[in-house]
């Protein structure tokens, strides 16, 4: 994965709704701006029960969408990520509906996860209290299959059912995805789910070492395809940095919130310990498909005396904080307020939890894009998105205040928003300026801190300052020199706002 800016997007969201005219608003809207591009799922169907993470077949283009020759053509100029759904797919699959039909006697059988498979004598309360699961309620839903009523493994929703990768089938249902990926001029993998993939008696089914060997395999399968792989995992941070010792790529989730904290209360003191200790071979995002994860920054889920990187009251804090700062729209779209697969995420557009302070929204772009790692910017933040509570009243399903589609009109109109041509400068400053390529170092100064990247004569510094914003309501200053000379922030951003 270049060391350049991305951008994560639904195929249908951005345009006319396909690869294709997706591929025509990267190329002539943002060009220049988005390196690469992570496609949300378009298998079949994209728009099933968990908007594509419930693919009927993975391995098959939705040709709503278009078509493999599609994301080869987008290859030409875009390097592309595709996720990798490890833990399930749908119940209306092929497989499944054959398991369903002849039970024990179809070939798919050993495919899927019953409770069974892991309590083959039975399970007892504590076996099953002690399971893991990003909702409430345990991981079973009735099925019959050929007319024998089987505890189906469905980690997420009753239409996701569960694979076990310990059989051969299941393994080999996940390296046929690898193989048509790589055939499709892939050249990276987003492992969804993985933390869940591996079930074991006697554990919490979730990130144990049997996860970690796991991931171990699927790298490694990755690697004879050519595959970089990036690891979904939202987790006590602590394992964030066990899984990026083991993987190509992790997720920093912390950042997000953290930046969030900081900028509510002007501490950075938790942000800067952050950036002392963080994994570098990190994709920094501030927003995604899903909600805004407090998981990450909190105590342990599962051992509350293993402490977060603030304080779980603080974590509280943060939430009511965005909150009020979204007037009480990402209330109405978080945890059992709306339909909700995870509970501890808050849904909301990241510039709305910002209270669409363009000047607090830049200045967490620039950190993100400072600091270590592949920065990625969800096709909402790219335009600076307002939480859509038409979509959110439509749908009931909470997500989706985050999920906006977008006309090519609207799209238009937002590329000539002050703050969308500032972040779209920033971006296109991070994927050219030679200092990024170099040296990081970090220091903090009291209520400050001071990132800074040095490559030769090429020299780019940002000052993060949330307690003591300037007299334009500015909260962070950017600065660079090279053999042209000295530049700072007014001059990257010409005519759109400073950060």
């Amino acid at each position: 994965m270049r060391n350049k800016v991305q951008l994560i997007t639904y195929a249908d969201r951005l345009g006319e709704g396909t690869l294709a005219s997706m591929t025509k608003v990267l190329r002539e809207k943002f060009a220049g701006v988005y390196e690469g591009v992570h496609i949300l799922p378009f298998f079949t169907p994209y728009d099933g029960a968990d908007a594509g993470f419930d693919p009927i077949d993975h391995r098959e283009v939705d040709p709503r969408l278009g078509s493999w020759e599609d994301l080869g053509e987008l290859s030409r100029t875009h390097s592309i990520m595709v996720d990798t759904i490890v833990n399930h797919m749908s119940w209306e699959s092929e497989q499944f509906q054959d398991v369903m039909a002849k039970g024990e006697e179809s070939p798919y059988f050993p495919l899927f996860l019953t409770m069974s498979t892991i309590f083959p004598e039975g399970a007892t309360e504590e076996d099953l209290t002690r399971i893991y699961r990003p909702r409430p309620g345990l991981p079973f839903t009735h099925y019959s299959w050929a007319g024998k009523q089987t505890l189906v493994w469905t980690t997420f929703t009753p239409q996701q059912v569960d694979i076990d990768t310990d059989s051969p089938e299941g393994w080999n249902y996940l390296t046929s995805i690898l193989d048509r990926l790589s055939e499709s001029h892939v050249s990276s993998i987003r492992l969804d789910a993985v933390g869940y993939g591996a079930k074991e008696a006697g554990s919490s089914c979730f990130m144990t070492p049997k996860t970690f060997d796991l991931i171990a395999r699927i790298k490694a399968e990755g690697e004879k395809r050519s595959l970089e792989t990036l690891i979904e995992v939202h987790s006590y941070y602590k394992k964030q940095m066990e899984i990026a010792s083991k993987v190509d790529r992790v997720y920093d989730f912390a950042l997000p919130p953290l930046l969030l904290h900081s900028i509510f209360t002007g501490d950075v003191s938790a942000l800067a310990h952050w950036s002392e200790v963080r994994p570098t071979n990190a994709v920094t995002v501030l927003d995604t498909h899903d909600g805004i994860g407090v998981i990450d920054i909190g105590s342990d889920q599962q051992d509350r005396s293993l402490l977060g990187l603030i304080s779980d009251e603080a974590v509280d804090r943060l939430v009511e904080k965005i909150h009020e700062r979204t007037q009480g729209e990402s209330r109405e779209a978080t945890g059992a307020a709306a339909s909700n697969l995870d509970l501890y995420q808050v849904n909301s557009t990241y510039y709305s939890a910002l209270g669409c302070d363009d000047h607090a929204y830049l200045a967490a772009r620039a950190v993100q894009f400072f600091l270590p790692g592949v920065p990625q910017v969800y096709y909402v933040g790219a335009l600076a998105g307002k939480n859509d509570m038409d979509l959110l009243y439509r749908t009931k399903v909470g997500r989706d205040i985050n999920r906006h589609y977008y006309t090519i009109e609207e799209i238009e109109a937002a590329l000539e928003r002050p703050v969308v041509r500032a972040l779209n400068a920033l971006c296109t400053f991070r994927n050219t300026f030679a200092a990024f390529e170099g040296d990081f170092s970090f220091e903090q100064h009291d209520e400050e801190i001071c990132l800074t990247w040095v490559k030769g004569e090429a020299i780019a510094t940002l000052t993060f300052h949330p307690s003591n914003p300037d007299s334009s309501g500015s909260i962070a200053s950017l600065s660079w020199r090279d053999t042209s000379g000295e530049f700072s922030t007014s001059d990257l951003l010409s005519q759109a706002p400073t950060l």
